[in-house]
């Protein structure tokens, strides 16, 4: 369990309109990478608002109804061709910065998660390491990324049947790795990953 608890301290401490932006989805060997950019109203702030690694699949699930009902988002994607062409990083960032565009309204500042900041935001920009952990904001755009990407591998599970998408959501289990060896990669399968690599025709 993470010992952090996040709050707003990061969010009062700057002027204007701030949102948190995180992604989800850097590891996997299949699906995209989302990315989700929220922008919180600090008087209906969701209880038990979390970074999404601490929470349960069904808390994520709830928390994730209170966040779009009542707050500010926008979320992107990066498939797995634009992951191939520019590298797992470039990709992350390019679709945080997609998912920053998509907000409602443009924010005056984006605190990002992570030590790496999206190129040609719209707006001043600041990582913060553990920014999941830390700061509400970026903890509910990590729920929204999460619940996204692991929605859009249980559809891909449907697709392409026989890997498992729907149980680990792509990332490297025994079971993926198995049954990538047996069947060969399928069409969401990341080409510059190893071991989706070695197992290419």
């Amino acid at each position: 369990m993470n010992s952090l608890s996040p709050d707003l301290e990061h969010e009062r401490r700057i002027k204007g309109i701030v949102c948190g932006v995180d992604e989800a989805g850097r590891g996997p060997l299949a699906g995209p990478v989302v990315a989700a950019a929220v922008i919180l109203n600090p008087d209906c702030i969701p209880s038990g608002l979390n970074d999404s690694k601490v929470l349960s699949a069904a808390r994520r699930r709830s928390l994730y109804g209170d966040i779009v009902s009542a707050h500010q988002v926008g979320v992107a994607i990066a498939e797995p061709e634009e992951i191939d062409r520019m590298n797992i990083l470039g990709a992350s960032l390019a679709a945080m910065r997609r998912a920053v565009l998509a907000l409602p309204i443009t924010p005056d500042h984006a605190l990002i998660d992570g030590n790496r900041q999206p190129p040609d935001l719209p707006c001043h920009s600041e990582t913060v390491i553990k920014g999941d952990a830390k700061s509400l904001s970026i903890a509910a755009a990590s729920i929204l990324a999460k619940v996204t990407r692991d929605r859009l591998m249980i559809l891909a599970d449907e697709r392409f049947p026989g890997y498992g998408f729907a149980r680990h959501k792509g990332y490297p289990t025994a079971f993926h790795r198995s049954q990538l060896n047996r069947l060969g990669p399928c069409p969401i399968h990341r080409r510059g990953f190893a071991p989706v690599d070695i197992n290419l025709p």
